[in-house]
């Protein structure tokens, strides 16, 4: 056929028109209908798919020592996660991801597959530095989240004290939970839009500003903590000891100026299995404390007026029998003065005495110095002890009371109760906070009768008391010690002890308050001026030096004759 034959055909003309104008006519309706129409619902789409909520973690609060140095800080951290929706990744992406993040690709892939929801945490708390690397992989539906992380530069020195956070750091034990919303502020939101690898492309606008924490300044001297921890450390070492504590106060503010115990545990490795090394034992953990309680037990004495310092006793023959029971003294110390069973430790002394007072003058005084209640330091867990109830003060429970059996108490409780007598009768809140002027106290001994009993004290250092081996140069020291059987299932056991020696000095004008408590020492010695005496000795030389608490002189050291 020659191409003249073609014929022109009008209706083919019309068909093609008609369609090309269809087409335009129908584009052109649906560009008005996404334009005008259904602009709101693509835009929600859109903001859906692109647009986030991302939070701003706040910075958690510092806490310092006393002196400014910082013993819990929060540092930024890298977190990753996932949206198993969104995640992409081949097999090799996966091993070098979890390479990276330090996984097991077995339990990443099973926690992958089972997860159904849009979040999925990966690791959290890790170095920011890591996510350069985990970008490069190019794996989609894998994000990258700011956190911060608490860490402890003082490690194991202030565990107890302080106690540590758990990973969304809020605080799990010590002092970041009590004061865990002081500490955490508020956290913020600002929305952003993301691309599609999850990368933040434009910063919309902040909703809700976060707001830092507060910082906290506590009662600890960072100096006098690590001494203690130190010489409490070598005490439970070289006597083979299961467990110990040291508390160490300030007398006339109240402020604890270190707490150490042993075990210990570092808060920033916390590992699985040591759950009972968290507690703050000093507080938490309650004992019979043996014949520290006699201090207590002469200042009944004394507030009853029947008794001076000077007032004989007859202990012969060194064993008292009351209501069946005997009480035994480890010799027959025949006749002692007031102030020398306080020197040498007689229970059958200090029975006699008690034995021939109206029965609740010892439980009240002991109550009034703080003893069956807690100290009211804030610490979660504080333990108040046990005070023996009126039902049970019969002859030989308030005989064994007099020397420290029948009662329990903590650390911190010996120590509060010694401040009463170093602070001239009256008692004062302790405070693991730095307070800025000391608290109002309460007089619950007489001026006189604390003075006494300071002086008295000073005799258990001399020579032939049972506390000479914490005498600290230089320094006047009124203490006491105490030894403690433990109690088993079966009652008291012979080879279990527990240790004790609370000490006060400068004894003429006291400035600190340090308590040390030893448990189950297994090596050749066990009295409380053995084990605990010495561990006494260093930590109140080295604090008084600390805080250049001025030497006594040797007119300050002179015994008063009370006799007079």
């Amino acid at each position: 056929m020659s191409a003249g034959s073609l014929e022109y055909s009008p209706w083919r003309f019309y068909l093609a028109g008609s369609v090309v104008l269809l087409s335009v006519v129908l584009l052109s309706i649906r560009m008005v209908n996404l334009t005008f129409f259904m602009r709101p619902f693509l835009l929600r789409e859109a903001d859906a798919r692109a647009v986030r909520l991302q939070g701003e973690p706040a910075f958690r609060g510092i806490i310092t020592d006393r002196n400014g140095f910082p013993l819990a800080v929060s540092a930024q951290v890298a977190s990753f996660w996932v949206d198993p929706a969104e995640f992409k990744a081949t097999p090799i992406q996966i091993r070098q991801l979890t390479d990276l993040l330090g996984l097991k690709q077995s339990l990443f892939d099973k926690r992958i597959s089972k997860s159904h929801g849009r979040f999925l945490w990966l690791r959290r708390g890790l170095s920011p530095t890591l996510w350069p690397a985990v970008k490069d992989l190019g794996i989609s539906g894998l994000y990258l989240q700011h956190e911060y992380r608490r860490f402890y530069p003082e490690g194991e020195l202030t565990a107890h004290v302080v106690g540590f956070t758990g990973v969304d750091e809020h605080g799990q034990e010590g002092l970041e939970r009590v004061y865990d919303s002081w500490l955490a502020g508020q956290a913020g939101q600002r929305k952003v839009i993301r691309d599609r690898t999850g990368r933040v492309v434009q910063d919309i606008t902040r909703i809700n500003p976060e707001r830092p924490g507060q910082d906290l300044t506590l009662s600890l001297d960072r100096r006098i903590q690590y001494l203690a921890a130190r010489e409490l450390e070598a005490g439970v070492r070289q006597n083979q000891a299961v467990s110990g504590s040291v508390v160490v106060l300030d007398v006339i503010t109240g402020e604890v100026l270190a707490m150490v115990n042993q075990p210990v545990y570092n808060p920033n490795r916390i590992e699985a299995g040591q759950q009972d090394r968290f507690r703050n034992r000093a507080v938490t953990d309650s004992f019979e404390p043996g014949s520290t309680i006699k201090t207590f037990s002469v200042a009944s004495a004394l507030e009853s007026g029947r008794f001076r310092p000077d007032s004989l006793v007859n202990t012969w023959p060194g064993w008292l029998r009351v209501g069946g029971h005997l009480v035994r003294d480890e010799h027959n110390n025949r006749e002692l003065s007031l102030t020398q069973i306080l020197q040498v430790s007689s229970n059958v002394g200090m029975s006699r005495v008690i034995l021939s007072l109206p029965p609740a003058e010892l439980p009240h005084l002991l109550q009034r110095v703080g003893f069956g209640q807690v100290t009211a330091s804030g610490f979660p867990g504080e333990q108040p002890g046990r005070l023996p109830e009126r039902a049970v003060w019969k002859p030989f429970p308030l005989a064994t009371l007099s020397f420290g059996y029948g009662i329990s108490v903590t650390t911190l409780q010996l120590a509060k109760a010694y401040a009463v007598l170093a602070n001239h009768g009256i008692r004062t809140p302790v405070s693991l906070l730095k307070l800025d002027q000391p608290p109002q106290g309460k007089r619950v001994l007489d001026a006189k009768i604390a003075d006494q009993m300071l002086h008295m004290l000073q005799s258990v250092l001399e020579k032939g008391g049972t506390g000479q081996a914490a005498k600290v140069e230089g320094y006047q020291v009124a203490g006491k010690t105490g030894t403690a059987w433990v109690a088993g299932r079966h009652g008291y056991e012979k080879h279990r002890y527990t240790s004790s020696f609370v000490g006060i000095a400068p004894a003429s004008r006291p400035r600190l308050v340090v308590a040390v408590v030893i448990h189950e020492p297994k090596g050749k010695q066990y009295f409380g001026g053995q084990v605990s005496g010495p561990v006494f000795e260093k930590v109140m030389q080295g604090a008084l030096r600390i805080l250049n608490v001025p030497q006594d002189a040797r007119k300050d050291v002179t015994m008063p004759n009370f006799s007079k």
